[in-house]
C-alpha cells in the first residue's frame, strides 16, 4: 500500500472501544498523535452514539477543538462555537412504534434529546448515565427524566428527541423490533454494542454526518480517515477514503475496512494516525 502522508485532511474517530481506553480516558499516545495531526492542519472529529452532552465531555479530554457527531449522526455541532450544524428530530411515528414494540417484548425503551434521557425506569442505559453523573461536574451531567408514559413524552417533547434506544441480551427480541421498524421504511437502525439497538430517522448515520462536514469544510471523501469498531461505524468506514477498523472490531466491520489497526487497548487510533498521517 503506497502511503501519501499529506493526503488526508480529516480524521473521524468513534469513541467507545476506539479512542477511549478501558478507563474511559484518552491515552497519552493517542493524545500525542492527535496533537501532531492537528498541527499538520488536519480536522479532527469525534463520532459517537452517545448523547451529545456525554460526547462533549469526552471530546473535551482531547484538549482540542473538534466538531462532535453525536447520537450516531442525528446531531452535529461545531466544537469552538457549539453551533448546531445539523440536527434530525426523530419521527414521532417511529418513536411511538419503537415504544410499542419494546412494550410487546417487555423491554424498556429510552429516548434521547441532546441533553436528556427519557425513560420509564432507571435501567441499563439510564442506569449507566446515572452512575456517571455522580462523578461529573454539573454542566456535564446528563438529565435523566423518569416519566409515567413515554408516549406522553413524545407528545410533549417530540420536537427535541433525536434517537431511541433499547438494550437487551435477547437478540431475537432485538431482531423482531428491528425488522418491524425497517418495514416502515422511516428509520435508520444500528447497533453500537452487542445487545444495544439504536434508532434514528432514515438516512441518519455517522457516514451521512461526515458527508455533511466534508461539504461544509470543502474536503473530498478520499481525504478522510474514519476509525471505528462496530456496526454503527460501518457507514463512515465505507464513506471515507481510508476506512480503518480497530483490532477489536467485529468481523463485519473489518470486512468493510481498508485497514485494520491495533485494538483500543493498544492505542489503535494512534497506530493508524502514525501510519497514514505522521
Amino acid at each position: 500500500m503506497e502511503i501519501n502522508k499529506n493526503k488526508y485532511k480529516m480524521i473521524v474517530m468513534d469513541m467507545d472501544y476506539t479512542l477511549l481506553n478501558a478507563e474511559k480516558g484518552v491515552s497519552p499516545r493517542n493524545k500525542e498523535a492527535l496533537r501532531k495531526a492537528k498541527e499538520k492542519g488536519i480536522l479532527l472529529v469525534v463520532a459517537t452514539g452517545r448523547i451529545y452532552v456525554s460526547a462533549r465531555f469526552y471530546a473535551g479530554l482531547l484538549n482540542i477543538e473538534t466538531p462532535i457527531i453525536a447520537s450516531n449522526g442525528a446531531i452535529i455541532r461545531e466544537g469552538r462555537t457549539n453551533k448546531t450544524i445539523f440536527k434530525s428530530i426523530l419521527s414521532s411515528k417511529v418513536a411511538i412504534k419503537m415504544i410499542e414494540l419494546c412494550r410487546e417484548k417487555g423491554l424498556f425503551c429510552h429516548l434521547f434529546s441532546d441533553n436528556t434521557v427519557f425513560t420509564e425506569k432507571i435501567i441499563n442505559v439510564s442506569s449507566r448515565y446515572t452512575k456517571w453523573n455522580k462523578i461529573l461536574e454539573e454542566e456535564d451531567k446528563i438529565n435523566i427524566k423518569v416519566v409515567n408514559s413515554l408516549e406522553d413524552a413524545v407528545k410533549e417533547e417530540g420536537n427535541k428527541i433525536v434517537k431511541a434506544v433499547v438494550v437487551d441480551s435477547n437478540e431475537n427480541y432485538l431482531r423482531y423490533i428491528r425488522d418491524n421498524l425497517n418495514s416502515m421504511g422511516m428509520s435508520s437502525v444500528s447497533q453500537s454494542l452487542k445487545g444495544n439497538m439504536e434508532v434514528m430517522n432514515k438516512g441518519v448515520s455517522k457516514g451521512n454526518a461526515i458527508k455533511i462536514l466534508c461539504e461544509l469544510y470543502d474536503i473530498d471523501k478520499n481525504e478522510v480517515i474514519a476509525i471505528g469498531d462496530n456496526e454503527n461505524d460501518i457507514s463512515m468506514i465505507e464513506y471515507a477514503g481510508m476506512g480503518v477498523a480497530m483490532g477489536n472490531a467485529s468481523d463485519n466491520v473489518k470486512e468493510k475496512a481498508d485497514y485494520v489497526t491495533g485494538d483500543y487497548l493498544e492505542d489503535g487510533v494512534a497506530q493508524a494516525i502514525e501510519k497514514f498521517v505522521l
